[in-house]
């Protein structure tokens, strides 16, 4: 059999095709039409692996939650440092792709992916003594705070000319026009800071909750409120 002149039409490669038109023109750029031009086949076709559009951008936006490393929940941090080395490759996955996260902000919906982060959270903080109620929240916040750091560059948002920045209407902005050459080093500083300051709080309300479940010791030497074993060497309470 003669060998095909091009590649065999594939899930994968109608998603990368998907996905490298997010990333350059937006959601509202893909199109059955554009996806077939770009892989040389025609629209119909496309259909034999997804049956609409929509079903093809949610396979992007899984792709992309799929880059997420999950590893820091399997039980050899707290939960503190899990969330801050979470966040951070939450937030690089989602660096190159800012297009897509309107779409991720909906929730991740069936997208195989997008479920094991959130379970791999609750999961998580639920093992290390959150009651569920806080575990959901924990999850929504921290998805709120880096979806919305992911979405445009604060230092980006100021233009390097500095008549911009007439200092008789703006007398603070007088080194705005800098921010855009310093555009990595701001947006990364205001991250960890804003994730500093998340994480301080959430650790108070943790202390909050310890004292307020009777104090048992969770499997960090801390209080874990739950009773019996969590599984880690301390104790959490039975269901």
């Amino acid at each position: 059999m003669a060998r095909p002149r091009k590649p065999l039409l594939s899930r994968d490669r109608i998603v990368e095709a998907a996905g490298t038109l997010v990333d350059a023109e937006g959601l509202e750029a893909v199109s059955t039409r554009r996806l077939a031009a770009a892989l040389g086949v025609s629209g119909p076709s496309l259909y034999n692996h997804f049956r609409t559009k929509d079903a093809i951008l949610e396979a992007v936006a899984d792709a992309v939650s799929a880059r997420v490393d999950l590893s820091m929940f399997d039980g050899s941090r707290d939960w503190r440092a899990a969330l801050h080395d979470w966040a951070h490759s939450y937030r690089d996955a989602l660096a190159d792709h800012p297009n897509i996260v309107p779409l991720l902000a909906r929730g991740p919906g069936r997208r195989p992916a997008g479920l094991r982060l959130a379970d791999a959270v609750f999961g998580a903080m639920t093992a290390a003594g959150w009651p569920p109620a806080h575990a959901t929240r924990i999850g929504a916040l921290m998805r709120y705070f880096i979806l919305g750091s992911a979405v445009a560059s604060f230092a980006g948002g100021f233009v390097d000319d500095e008549t911009a920045y007439d200092p008789a209407d703006y007398p603070h902005l007088g080194q705005a026009h800098l921010l855009a050459e310093r555009r990595r080093e701001v947006d990364e500083g205001a991250f960890e800071a804003g994730l500093t300051a998340l994480l301080d709080g959430l650790t108070l309300q943790f202390e909050g909750v310890q004292g307020a479940a009777g104090g048992v010791e969770d499997g960090r030497g801390g209080k874990d409120g739950r009773g019996g074993k969590d599984g880690r060497g301390g104790l959490r309470g039975s269901a």
